[in-house]
């Protein structure tokens, strides 16, 4: 994976046709609720998606993880990606300034800034699988990102090493790789190899 690339002159938003094979009707998201928690227990327990999140399907996991986020008593934010109406994916939001100890981990790698925000994702359609759709869901949220969000000055994002799927996702919507380092795995059969990557706020943004 390379470095050198830079970021796009014009929004993410406008090279989602290029990004994705599954059609041109525009990403959406809205937040995640209680009455979402079942849809996501079933994505969850997707085999892709437990090989990296590792996640317990239970509902009372789900309720212990999601419920406060749902409620808005989280600093963390939990969106569902809606394309033509139906939920296809989740990406989680976040500053790292609201986490102090996860940017600590992060910080004998690379300087995290007071505008650093991170997300996770993944998909859970099983039929939006290799289709272009996780490129084109992190980069509809991160044009999302720059428009909502003022503090906001970059998004980094530490991604597994051997999931390459999720950092090449990164990749294709615009990250670049600005560090390499070992962190917790959430699933503990993985290397603690990271690959971390990063886009920053534009310019006209």
């Amino acid at each position: 994976m390379s470095g050198s690339r830079q970021l796009p002159a014009q929004p993410l938003a406008q090279r989602l046709p290029k990004l994705t094979g599954v059609g041109a009707s525009p990403i959406t998201f809205r937040r995640l609720t209680r009455a979402d928690f079942p849809l996501l227990e079933r994505w969850l327990a997707q085999p892709l998606v437990r090989r990296w999140w590792n996640h317990e399907v239970t509902p009372e996991a789900v309720e212990r993880d999601f419920g406060m986020s749902a409620d808005g008593l989280e600093p963390n934010q939990d969106w569902l990606a809606v394309r033509d109406g139906i939920p296809f994916g989740l990406i989680q939001f976040s500053h790292y300034t609201d986490y102090p100890d996860y940017r600590g981990e992060l910080t004998p790698i690379l300087d995290v800034p007071s505008g650093a925000v991170s997300i996770d994702y993944l998909i859970g359609d099983p039929a939006m699988i290799r289709l272009g759709a996780g490129p084109a869901m992190i980069a509809a949220f991160v044009d999302r990102i720059w428009v909502t969000d003022a503090r906001a000055t970059c998004v980094i994002v530490p991604v597994v090493q051997a999931n390459r799927r999720s950092w090449r996702a990164l990749e294709k919507a615009g990250f670049r790789l600005v560090a390499e380092g070992e962190l917790e795995p959430d699933n503990p059969i993985d290397d603690p190899a990271h690959l971390i990557l990063r886009l920053d706020r534009p310019a006209h943004a």
